[in-house]
């Protein structure tokens, strides 16, 4: 049991390693094309999230439109059961 814990917190460190030297590497070697990329990632990022927003206002929309429908329907079942 010993053992295994030790493994994982090896993992840890040397993901904490890892990203230390990503971060260093992305800021103080490659910060031009990490700035590249970064400002790269914008468009597709607002073109997906758009896409999401539209297809949710379209389901949000379609789903007022079948309660509005089964509301209806019940409401007319209900007055038939008074006759």
């Amino acid at each position: 049991m010993g053992g295994n814990t030790m493994g994982k917190v090896l993992a840890i460190i040397i993901g904490l390693i890892a990203m230390a030297g990503g971060i260093i590497l992305a800021v103080f070697v490659w910060w031009r094309e990490f700035y590249e990329l970064v400002f790269g990632f914008i468009p597709p990022i607002l073109f997906f999230a758009g896409l999401i927003a539209l297809v949710a206002g379209i389901t949000g929309i379609k789903d007022a439109m079948r309660t509005k429908k089964l509301e209806a329907e019940e409401q007319v079942e209900a007055e038939e059961k008074k006759e």
